[in-house]
């Protein structure tokens, strides 16, 4: 890739952003339109007020008449992101579901997809994984009573071919702080090869990389929805369970939700569940939540990911090619999706830049998370912030 550090170069790049369109359907915050967090928390799509609205109308003018009667009827509000949920991470649509949040979704495929035994016990995740994975393994590994079963690998692919002993792999599928992305393919077949289950929690990846969970055939994933898919604050989460599992006899946490459609409200004594990922269900979904997701899954579905990743490939490589003329030391590989994880020569750079209306993610004590994210950032936004950048002194 060439480029150009100047603003010229950029306005011309993002004049001919077949994408560029996508900017103006989202809000940006008072603080300024140089808004580089989109790994920790996406931006309100228009429409998000409009849908949540239109629920809260038909909550006021129907009440429990809305299950059924309301203009989307709650009881399948769900399923009107099935679709587009299953076509941003590569799956077939009854291996999908949005439901609960990540780490209530991790511990449920847990109980399914970790069965240790005597001499297949370990649970392998990667170095530096989220803390909340990391207590969530510790904790079901407790749980089942081998409290030494959890191994952190710099390597995961390499651990997992020397060992015998795993019985479950968990991965971030790009790493949260140093935005590593991992070779799932690679990994999948060395985890079935060795006997073991594998997911991926993939809250740093749907919506960031183009995925191919089917075809890549995890047991199951998991991810969040308010990063990069701009579902709100604490919006709901996703699962993943490959279909080789619809109509396998697991065990699991059974709910109401999960119980067959047609028969929900007979409300029989014994659970009959739904083939694929919606067996896992516990509750009915909060609409007003489903509803601020819908609007941003709408933007997805219009852009592809494929195409939001060329994009977001252009802006990354801009990015790292003016932090690295400022002296900035960029910390993530190439194997990456859209952010960058940098360090600054000079500390306070994230608070100045703030006060001038440009937000990145600080993680304490000196690591800055940058994301240009592909369905709002554009060129012009990554030259002024680096501009910025240069100004303070990082140059």
């Amino acid at each position: 890739m060439t480029f150009e550090d100047s603003l010229e170069w950029a306005q011309a790049e993002d004049a001919a952003d077949d994408l560029r369109s996508l900017r103006a359907e989202f809000l940006f915050p008072e603080s300024g339109p140089l808004y580089f967090a989109g790994h920790s928390l996406g931006l309100q799509p228009r429409r998000a007020r409009e849908y949540v609205l239109q629920e809260m109308e038909d909550w006021e003018r129907l009440a429990v008449d809305g299950h059924f009667a309301a203009r989307n009827p709650w009881v399948g509000y769900h399923e009107l992101l099935t679709a587009a949920t299953a076509r941003l991470v590569g799956a077939l649509p009854h291996e999908v579901v949005v439901m609960n949040t990540l780490s209530v979704n991790l511990h449920l495929m847990m109980v399914s997809f970790y069965r240790p035994r005597p001499g297949k016990h370990r649970l392998l995740i990667e170095k530096g994984a989220f803390p909340s994975d990391q207590y969530a393994v510790v904790s079901q590994a407790r749980f089942h009573g081998f409290a030494d079963a959890v191994l952190e690998s710099e390597d995961p692919l390499r651990t997992l071919r020397e060992r015998d002993d795993v019985a479950l792999v968990l991965i971030g599928n790009v790493n949260y702080v140093s935005g590593r992305a991992y070779d799932m393919r690679a990994l999948v077949r060395a985890a079935h090869e060795k006997d073991a289950l594998i997911g991926f929690d993939l809250a740093h990846g749907a919506g960031n990389l183009v995925l191919s969970l089917h075809d890549d055939a995890p047991d199951f994933a998991v991810w969040c929805n308010y990063k990069y898919l701009n579902a709100g604050p604490g919006g709901l989460g996703g699962v993943f369970v490959h279909e080789r599992h619809a109509d396998a006899q697991l065990p699991r946490f059974e709910g109401w939700w999960g119980h067959d459609k047609a028969r929900r409200f007979e409300m029989a004594a014994r659970f009959s569940p739904i083939r694929g990922a919606e067996a896992w269900q516990l509750s009915n979904p909060p609409i007003l939540q489903l509803a601020a997701l819908r609007a941003s899954m709408e933007l997805f579905d219009r852009a592809g990911m494929p195409a939001l990743r060329r994009k977001g490939d252009r802006l990354t490589g801009y990015l790292e090619h003016l932090l690295i003329e400022r002296g900035a030391e960029i910390l993530t590989p190439q194997d990456r999706g859209s952010m960058l994880t940098v360090r600054f020569r000079r500390p306070g750079t994230v608070d100045e830049l703030k006060r001038r209306g440009a937000i990145v993610d600080l993680r304490p004590p000196d690591i800055v998370r940058i994301t240009p994210a592909p369905l709002y950032n554009g060129f012009e936004d990554v030259q002024r912030l680096c501009a910025l950048i240069g100004e303070l002194g990082d140059a």
